[in-house]
C-alpha cells in the first residue's frame, strides 16, 4: 500500500522473480521507476490509492506448482480493483482470465473461427471417461488452471484413461482433448506486442514433457513432482526438463493473422499464441494462448534482436501516456 506516486512510476506484478531478471535489467538501464509488486506476498487496501501509474501483470499461472498459487486469485481480484479505480493494467483482466482458463481458451479459438483440438471440460473424475467418448485417442488431460506444461498427461486409450487418477488443479477443473501430432515434431510459438507480430520460432519439444517455455529459466525443473498418475499407464511425466531446440520461425501471414486475431480477442498485450500443424490433415491447430511471455533464450542471436528491450519501449509509451 502506498500514496500516490510523486513521479510516473511502474509496478511490476509478478510471482516468479527470476523470469523478469531481464526486464528488471533493463527497466534499472533506462532510469525507469519500478517497483516490485510480488503477487505471493501481497496485501492491499481497496480504501487507498494505488502508488503506480502503470502496472504490469507478469503473474503464472503455474504458480501453485511453487507453492504460490496463493496469489493466483489474489491477483485477479487485484486487478479488477486497479481498473476499478482508474489505475491503467499490461495484460489486465480480460488477459488474465484467459490466461489461468484452458476452458475459455476455447471459446475463443471457437469464436476467432480458427483451428485447434476438439475438447470437453469436466470437474468430476467420475465423469472423466464420459468425457472421452467420441474424441480421437492419444488423448491429453489439462488442468484448467496449467502454465509451462503443468500437470499435462497423455493416455493412449480409453483403458488407460478408466484406469488414473486425476490432478485438476486449484480451480477443480480440466478438459480432456485431443493430442494432434505435430508435422516435423515441432510447434510454433507467435509472440505479439501491442497488437503487432513480434517474432515467431518453432520449438522442437523435449516429448517426455509438455514444458514448452523457450526461456532458459524455464528448462529447470523447479518444480515440486505433480500428485501422483499412473505412470505405468501414461509414462509422460520426467523428473528433469531438457533444454529445447529452439530456432527463428517465419510463419505463414494466414498463421499470424490466427494469432492476432486470437490476442485481440483476449486483450493481450503481450503475450505468446502457440499452434502446429496437424500431422494427420496439413492444418494449422492453435492450442494455447500463454497471457505470460518470458521471450526466447539467447533472443539476439535466434531472432536478431532483443524483444525484452521493445517491450520495455513499449512500457515506456505507455507510461507517458497515462501520466499526462
Amino acid at each position: 500500500m502506498s500514496a500516490p506516486p510523486a513521479s510516473p512510476s511502474i509496478g511490476i506484478l509478478y510471482e516468479h522473480p527470476e523470469w523478469f531478471n531481464l526486464l528488471f535489467s533493463e527497466l534499472d538501464r533506462r532510469g525507469l521507476p519500478w517497483a516490485p509488486l510480488p503477487a505471493a506476498d501481497f496485501v492491499y487496501d481497496p480504501e487507498q490509492p494505488v502508488g503506480h501509474s502503470l502496472v504490469v501483470n507478469r503473474m503464472s499461472p503455474s504458480s501453485h506448482r511453487r507453492g504460490h498459487g496463493n496469489g493466483i486469485f489474489t491477483v485477479r481480484d487485484y486487478l479488477r480493483h486497479l481498473e476499478e479505480t482508474g489505475v491503467p493494467v499490461v495484460n489486465g483482466t480480460p488477459a488474465y482470465a484467459v490466461e489461468i482458463s484452458k476452458a475459455l481458451q476455447l471459446d475463443l479459438f471457437r469464436r476467432c473461427g480458427v483451428g485447434y483440438p476438439k475438447a470437453r471440460v469436466v470437474n468430476s473424475a467420475a465423469r472423466v471417461v464420459e468425457a472421452a467418448q467420441g474424441l480421437r485417442f492419444p488423448i491429453v488431460f489439462k488442468p484448467n488452471v496449467g502454465g509451462s506444461g503443468a500437470g499435462i498427461v497423455r493416455f493412449d486409450s480409453m483403458e488407460q484413461l478408466a484406469a488414473a487418477t486425476f490432478d485438476f488443479g486449484v480451480d477443480g477443473t480440466a478438459l480432456v482433448q485431443e493430442f494432434l501430432t505435430a508435422r516435423d515434431q515441432s510447434i510454433v510459438r507467435v509472440e505479439i506486442l501491442d497488437n503487432q507480430f513480434l517474432y515467431a520460432i518453432r520449438i522442437w519439444p523435449d516429448l517426455s514433457s509438455f514444458n514448452l517455455c523457450p526461456a532458459d529459466i524455464c528448462q529447470v525443473d523447479d518444480a515440486p513432482p505433480p500428485p501422483p498418475v499412473d505412470m505405468s499407464a501414461c509414462p509422460v511425466e520426467a523428473p528433469g526438463k531438457k533444454k529445447l531446440r529452439i530456432e527463428a520461425e517465419h510463419p505463414p501471414a494466414a498463421a499470424i493473422e490466427g494469432a492476432l486475431a486470437l490476442a485481440r480477442a483476449a486483450k493481450l498485450d503481450v503475450g505468446g499464441i502457440e499452434y502446429l500443424v496437424d500431422e494427420r490433415t496439413g492444418e494449422i491447430a492453435y492450442y494455447d494462448i500463454n497471457a505470460l511471455s518470458n521471450f526466447v533464450t539467447d533472443a539476439v542471436n535466434v531472432v536478431g534482436f532483443d524483444p525484452t528491450a521493445r517491450f520495455v519501449d513499449y512500457l515506456e509509451r505507455r507510461l507517458k501516456t497515462h501520466s499526462r
